[in-house]
């Protein structure tokens, strides 16, 4: 039997894994197959394997600092005790999250949209796909107005229908591949390989939403290690089997061409239109789930952030049932307006690149806390490691390539700053004396 809190609403193992792999398998391998594609060719599925590497790593580092300072406010938490002197990092690391949160909801609604739209005989219908994106957003921003345990078991629901659906066709593809197709593995050279599992990070970023939802997790000593592990072990098989069909049943060329298509284009030789049809009820659970774990972990964070004047204070509202209801509703109309603004590559890369840093951040915080934490200093440090040459190979790859959108999540980033410094001034300046009363 679950033990539960003052509200009845608590998390168990089975929730906190649907919430990881809600998070993760959103837009994920629907969206950036193709992408991956692009940059590596025949190596994509290593790429995949790449992107679990470095959640592995910096899993580590989010367990063992979420199971040290538990709260809603997890990255922003952790880098608060990391550098109490220094409260600006913690708050623009914060404030990065929340906007790395608003574009993957915005990819994952974007992904919706997308295959709704096909689904519906209408792809390239611009008012179709918008009011899709609309709805799937509004929709999930009314289940978590309803509380954790509406948005729990409906999470468990969706995940683990579409985990089994994508696990089926995975498995059936595989006997469809040409080993052609996939040799010679690194054809575009071993870098490509770090830069596209860099560019495709945003595919397993969901892993940390977990630790958002410590406090109402139960045993979360024993739960939030093994959902974490558990939900990146799933996530990294489904992504990379799915990755192997994808390219040994395409050509680089027809993934490319069909963009955001190129899994339900990849399975048409495996399945026909039937496939199509599968793939495309897959993305739409794999997204709407993904939406919704993203809702409840950023909006838990910002709660947080403003309870203790890191934000604006209305986010720390929360409604009877004990839900941060504005925060939910602004993180749900920005991510909105990003959808519509926005196009699936830099989405895609802006994401990836603000994950990296958030959780190279994190990971560093880790290793400055690591006598509190009990972390493994060789996981902490080989973590590090990895994600700066993942990040490197983004930078560069991005700067060869897309050195636009570079420049414009570089102007997002500097806003972020900006913004954060300007809320902050006041309490800073004002900031009480060692020994005075706050």
């Amino acid at each position: 039997m679950k033990a539960t809190d003052e509200r009845g609403e608590t998390l168990g193992l089975a929730e906190l894994v649907a919430i990881g792999i809600g998070g993760m398998i959103g837009g994920g391998i629907f969206s950036v197959l193709g992408l991956a594609v692009d940059i590596t060719g025949n190596a994509a599925p290593l790429a995949f394997a790449i992107g679990a590497v470095i959640a592995a790593f910096a899993g580590h580092s989010y367990i063992r600092l979420a199971l040290t300072f538990r709260s809603d406010g997890a990255s922003y938490t952790f880098l608060e005790y990391a550098f109490p002197a220094h409260p600006n990092i913690g708050g623009f690391i914060g404030w990065v999250v929340v906007l790395g949160y608003i574009g993957t909801l915005a990819l994952y609604a974007f992904t919706f949209a997308a295959y709704g739209a096909d689904m519906l005989g209408n792809p390239d219908r611009a008012p179709l796909r918008f009011f899709l994106t609309g709805f799937i957003l509004l929709f999930f921003m009314i289940v978590n107005l309803l509380g954790t345990r509406a948005s729990g078991h409906t999470e468990d629901v969706i995940v683990y229908a579409k985990v089994a659906i994508l696990a089926l066709v995975a498995v059936i593809g595989l006997w469809t591949i040409d080993v052609d197709h996939l040799l010679p593995v690194a054809s575009k050279g071993v870098p490509s390989i770090f830069a596209a599992g860099a560019v495709i990070f945003v595919a397993y970023e969901g892993f940390q939403l977990i630790t958002n939802a410590v406090t109402e997790s139960e045993i979360p000593e024993r739960n939030v290690p093994r959902g974490i592990y558990t939900a990146v072990a799933v996530v990294a098989t489904v992504y990379i089997l799915l990755a192997i069909v994808g390219v040994g049943n395409l050509t680089p060329q027809e993934i490319r061409t069909a963009e955001e298509y190129a899994l339900a284009v990849a399975v048409e030789p495996v399945l026909g239109d039937a496939g199509r049809f599968v793939i495309g009820i897959a993305a739409v659970l794999a997204t709407a789930s993904a939406i919704n774990a993203t809702i409840f972990g950023a909006s838990h964070m910002m709660a947080v952030m403003a309870t203790e004047k890191m934000m604006p204070k209305p986010f720390s509202h929360r409604s009877r049932r004990d839900t941060p209801a504005v925060a939910i509703v602004v993180l749900t109309a920005l991510a909105l307006l990003f959808a519509a603004t926005g196009g699936l590559q830099m989405i895609a890369a802006f994401s990836s690149m603000t994950f990296l840093v958030v959780s190279l951040a994190v990971s560093v915080a880790n290793w400055k806390l690591r006598a509190k934490t009990g972390a493994k200093s060789w996981v902490v440090i080989g973590g590090i490691l990895f994600m700066l040459a993942a990040f490197g190979e983004l930078v560069v790859y991005m700067w060869e390539t897309e050195r636009e959108r570079l420049l414009i999540a570089l102007g997002l980033y500097l806003a972020v700053l900006v913004a954060e410094l300007a809320f902050s001034k006041r309490r800073l300046l004002f900031r009480p004396r060692t020994g005075e009363a706050p």
